[in-house]
């Protein structure tokens, strides 16, 4: 009996054999893991005789047309429990069973990154290593802001958002929010304030974002919305990139408004390598940092052996998706 093909696509980070027991799919199935991103015809190529796939968050995009071509396909399954480049309703429409992973703790890890780029960002602390490490001691850039005192605008109140809240009134930053829902008593359950989105770019020396891209926040900052911020703030981004037009914020980055920004999350991602995202001035950027860590992939990686061992023996699937 021919045995199953399933892929894994995009373990850049070469981690999901270190947080889980491999030995039964392997003797199971045919099992290939790539680690490269793969796009297009280079994707096609990786999974044109797979059974099944499994994907580590949006990294492989799967869209109508891709899926067509994939005669074999019989199951799919994506880590954490949103994918934003995959049509789940052309593999639903061929009844083609699709499965997640729980996220594991993805709220806290990008409510830790965050904090990372805004101390990072507003204390200059790569600018300050480069000098060190180049024989230097001080410079210009190393009288620095405090950020006690100043006002925190929180974009979107909710699990990251809260938690990023609590650190900055830790610090002694007066905190205030808005997203497209938000009321005085939402926020007041936060401890911040609720202002408009004009008062909070406009006012704060901190912007960090942590809405969902969908309808209503796509493109939400743009050249408009920028040109109200402080010419001493910092803009950060630990979201989704849809929500910044980034042309516009590397123009206003170049005009002094904001004064900095620092951003984990990109349009097209791997960052290219000639994309000039990566050399703006006074833009700190990390590669998608938020989700990655240790307990987050051993979530992930269990989640993908358990749910294809149960697919490969016509079990139920831990965690099928539900559709939004």
């Amino acid at each position: 009996m021919t045995q199953p093909n399933i892929v894994i696509l995009g373990d850049y980070e070469r981690a999901l054999k270190r947080f889980s027991n491999w030995e039964k799919l392997e003797k199971l199935a045919n099992l290939t893991i790539h680690h490269e991103p793969l796009r297009d015809e280079a994707l096609y190529e990786a999974v044109k005789d797979a059974d099944a796939i499994a994907i580590v968050r949006d990294r492989s995009p799967f869209n109508e047309a891709m899926i067509a071509r994939l005669p074999r396909l019989k199951f799919l399954m994506f880590t954490g429990e949103r994918n934003g480049t995959l049509d789940s309703n052309a593999l639903l429409s061929r009844n083609i069973p699709i499965a997640v992973t729980p996220g594991g703790p993805s709220k806290e890890t990008t409510a830790e990154l965050t904090w990372a780029l805004i101390l990072g960002a507003s204390k200059r602390l790569v600018e300050q290593n480069k000098l060190i490490s180049s024989g230097g001691w001080r410079d210009e850039l190393s009288v620095l802001p405090m950020l006690a005192g100043e006002r925190l605008g929180i974009m979107g109140l909710g699990s990251i958002g809260s938690r990023v809240a609590k650190v900055g009134a830790a610090f002694g930053m007066e905190v205030v929010t808005w997203s497209p829902r938000m009321t005085p008593e939402r926020a007041a359950a936060g401890n911040a304030k609720a202002v408009s989105l004009e008062e909070l770019l406009s006012t704060s020396k901190i912007v960090t974002m942590h809405l969902v891209a969908g309808p209503g926040t796509k493109g939400l900052i743009s050249a408009d919305q920028l040109a109200l911020m402080r010419p001493d703030s910092i803009l950060v981004n630990t979201s989704r990139a849809a929500l910044i037009n980034m042309t516009d914020l590397q123009k206003a980055l170049a005009a002094g408004r904001p004064r900095q920004a620092a951003v984990d999350v990109f349009d097209l991602e791997p960052l290219p390598a000639e994309d000039p995202l990566r050399n703006t001035p006074n833009l700190l950027v990390t590669p998608h940092l938020g989700f990655i860590a240790e307990p987050i992939f051993e979530v992930f990686s269990q989640g993908i052996t358990q749910t294809l061992e149960a697919w490969l023996e016509n079990k139920p699937v831990p965690h099928p998706f539900k559709p939004q």
